[in-house]
């Protein structure tokens, strides 16, 4: 089985309950048929082999990104004209999506950028509250209910084909906490490289944005240099 087959296995056994009391909605594009098939053009796409990909861990989809593709920190307007996979999606940009394609773009373009990373999410599930983003780590009642599925989709991810002596943690913050805490209980990497996350990027760091983007692929050279 290739590595496009197993990230559809994975994807399509995704399913998560949250009790009521959170007042959090989980939010699953891959229910949508039309969502479905997207998902395969652009993992056969890109992915229709059988090497080991670098983990890229995000947050958890939001409702403009992942959360309409399906696929993480890519719009239906990148995934239409950078990933040339066509979409009938409203055709909206989302701010993460915009810098990781610029960046790809830095990096070399998308066949070889998704040759050698695959981006998932410590939550590969977003979440909705009152109508807005929410995160896995957003409030403690929440990331109880999640821990245990939260370490079940690390693992399940790895288990695609992603290596474990690295793994890139989008987000320096909470989420570098998090996963790292985990990390130090389960040993699923033997290092974590945290990098600033894009919306940060873009909402506070804007004036240092080609900065950013620099940074991103030093560190995604240097990582493929030592451990490739």
């Amino acid at each position: 089985m290739v590595f496009a087959d197993k990230v559809m296995t994975f994807y399509e056994k995704l399913i998560l309950e949250l009790p009521e009391s959170t007042g959090v909605e989980v939010m699953n594009p891959l229910h949508d048929d039309t969502v479905k098939k997207i998902i395969e053009n652009f993992y056969k796409k890109f992915y229709d082999d059988s090497n080991k990909h670098i983990l890229i861990l995000g947050i958890n989809p939001g409702r403009f990104g992942a959360g309409v593709t399906g696929i993480p920190f890519t719009d239906p307007v990148h995934l239409e004209e950078n990933c040339a996979i066509p979409n009938g999606f409203n055709k909206k940009k989302e701010p993460s999506s915009i810098f990781i394609y610029d960046m790809i773009d830095a990096f070399g373009g998308v066949e070889s950028f998704y040759a050698k990373f695959f981006i998932g999410a410590v939550s590969p599930l977003g979440f909705v509250k009152d109508g807005k983003n929410y995160n896995y780590y957003d409030s403690k009642e929440l990331l109880n209910v999640l821990n245990d599925y939260l370490v079940k989709s690390i693992r399940d991810q790895i288990a695609i084909g992603c290596r474990t002596d690295v793994c890139i943690c989008l987000g320096h913050g909470k989420n570098y906490k998090f996963l790292d805490k985990l990390n130090k209980e389960y040993h699923f990497f033997n290092k974590i490289i945290p990098l600033p996350h894009p919306r940060y990027i873009v909402q506070y760091r804007r004036k240092y944005y080609q900065k950013h983007i620099d940074e991103y692929c030093e560190v995604l050279k240097e990582v493929l240099k030592f451990y490739c």
